[in-house]
């Protein structure tokens, strides 16, 4: 055994082969041993914040298609990093997140920084979580989790590793495997679907987040146009899985019961592809869909199958589901297709000063972005003026949080730049963040800055938590404390942390920094006073 490599060689061996180069994290003390001698093939991307470490990944992986790796501190690291861990599992993004444990000698005394029950921590969010019964067995570990992290539905693994496992001989290389990232669906079942399809007098389209994850945005646009139906999206979408300003999109769906259920009316079928049936937020009574609206559901997602409350379900990748439709699926030649959305870009680009609407705020926007930017959406209470000034035109160039909770956009928008500097594509990610969202993982705009990533973060300045005011309306709540916000200074923060900033005070200057913000050497963050605007959540 005395010529035997190190768990710590052999695990490092095993990730480079598995293209597992990319570290995101915070180094703490039972993280070292893994960290020691970091070999120069591989790139460690610092944060600030555990949260914004893993949101970072989360983006990277996104971007990239791939897995990414996550380095957390023990138990209360990786508590810190939860927010952002739901985040990732509901968007079914591939992570594998580990740990560090104290010395194995040790744990049963329960020492300072150990995790007991380390798997238990960051569970139901992830798929698998897992500490190695010895040292010996890490390197298989990885391999395990690696292949559990890409098999559908994709989604983040834990690993807890004591740090004094890294230094013990391992049993030799690592065995690498390869898995499948596509699941077949059966193809009795899919031929019944499309002949109910076929037989529909009215249906509606929903492609849901699924179909641009699985590449499959070229698919839904030729199934789309074949079907000469109505396409919708689902309510606060991570992804965007169909052109915004196609002729026949109409929207993403109402957040309640009701207003589905309304949004639904006159359609006999529901195709739901990628999608939850159907995602909901505030609760407004009502009855699932209309009598007489049949709904089927295909999914890669066991789960949200499971958990549909109508309609019948198939299990399989949606990417190749489309396809196979797109044959299968006979369309009578007079069906007239609807209209859409409609939008008017012909008009004066509006001239205000400051407080914005925020409609101006994406009109101006509109006129000055490139055609091939990404955006990164995290001021909820203004989705609907971004659809309708920015509609998204292009695959995995729309991002949002797939979990509801705040914190994971700035992160996210760093990791978007960095996944795409890493395929080597040049483009710019913008930003939309709340100025309440910008607080939650603010630290994370130093990592854009040492990296000098192309992002403009566009943080519109309303004073208040606007989405919650609409709650608080929708739910007849009077008087609920906490959800203004005075006296924050972001430009003088984002300044400490490195970033090129602004304040913007007119629609005209808004535009002048945003051209500047695209010539600039590194991120910019613009901070644009909007007036409150309360979102409508029926």
């Amino acid at each position: 055994m005395t010529d035997a490599k190190s768990v710590h060689h052999v695990t490092y061996d095993l990730l480079r082969k598995l293209g597992l180069t990319t570290v995101f994290g915070n180094p703490g003390s039972t993280e070292q041993t893994f960290l020691q001698d970091f070999p120069d093939d591989f790139t460690y991307v610092l944060g600030l914040q555990e949260a914004s470490v893993l949101a970072m990944a989360d983006g990277f992986a996104q971007v990239t298609g791939k897995p990414a790796l996550v380095n957390l501190h023990t138990a209360a690291g990786t508590g810190n990093a939860m927010g952002s861990l739901i985040a990732a599992y509901r968007a079914n993004t591939p992570l594998i997140v580990t740990a560090g444990q104290q010395t194995r000698e040790m744990s049963v005394v329960d020492p300072y920084l150990n995790n007991p029950d380390a798997t238990v921590l960051p569970q139901p969010w992830v798929k698998w979580a897992y500490e190695p019964a010895r040292a010996e067995d890490v390197p298989a570990a990885f391999m395990r989790a690696y292949a559990v992290a890409m098999q559908p539905p994709a989604g983040p693994v834990f690993l807890s590793i004591p740090l004094d496992d890294w230094d013990k001989p391992a049993l030799g290389p690592a065995v690498v495997r390869t898995v499948s990232r596509r699941v077949q669906p059966d193809a009795e079942r899919l031929r019944e679907f499309a002949d109910r399809i076929s037989r529909a007098e009215r249906p509606l389209l929903l492609l849901g987040p699924e179909v641009d994850r699985a590449g499959a945005w070229d698919a839904g646009i030729a199934f789309a146009e074949k079907l000469r139906a109505s396409v919708r999206g689902s309510a606060l979408s991570d992804r965007c899985s169909f052109p915004e300003d196609h002729p026949l999109y109409g929207g993403p769906l109402p957040l309640t019961i009701a207003g589905v259920n309304e949004a639904l009316q006159g359609f006999d079928v529901v195709i739901a592809i990628g999608a939850q049936v159907f995602r909901y937020y505030p609760y407004v009574a009502g009855e699932w869909v209309p009598e007489g609206t049949a709904v089927l559901q295909i999914t890669a997602d066991p789960h949200l199958a499971a958990i549909a409350p109508v309609g019948d379900s198939l299990i399989g990748d949606v990417g190749i589901a489309l396809e196979q439709l797109l044959e299968l699926v006979e369309v009578p030649a007079d069906r007239t297709a609807p209209r859409g959305l409609t939008r008017d870009f012909s008009g004066e680009l509006p001239v205000a000063a400051a407080p914005l609407l925020p409609n101006d705020v994406y009109a101006v926007l509109s006129s000055v972005k490139p055609d091939d930017a990404a955006v990164v959406m995290e001021s909820t209470s203004t989705l609907a003026d971004l659809i309708q000034w920015w509609p998204t035109r292009r695959t995995a160039s729309f991002f949002a949080t797939g979990s509801g909770g705040i914190g994971w956009g700035v992160p996210a928008a760093v990791g978007v730049a960095l996944g795409d500097r890493a395929r080597g594509v040049k483009r710019t990610v913008v930003a939309s963040i709340g100025d309440g969202s910008f607080q939650y993982s603010i630290q994370a705009i130093w990592t854009a800055a040492q990296h000098k990533l192309p992002i403009v973060f566009v943080v519109q300045r309303n004073g208040e938590y606007c989405v919650l005011k609409s709650f608080a309306l929708l739910e007849e709540t009077p008087n609920v404390p906490g959800l203004n916000l005075p006296d924050l200074d972001i430009a003088s923060l984002a300044t400490g942390f490195g970033c090129r900033t602004a304040n913007v005070g007119s629609t005209e200057e808004l535009a002048r920094e945003f051209k500047a913000a695209l010539a600039a050497d590194g991120p910019t963050v613009l901070v644009v006073p909007t007036q409150p605007h309360l979102p409508f959540l029926g």
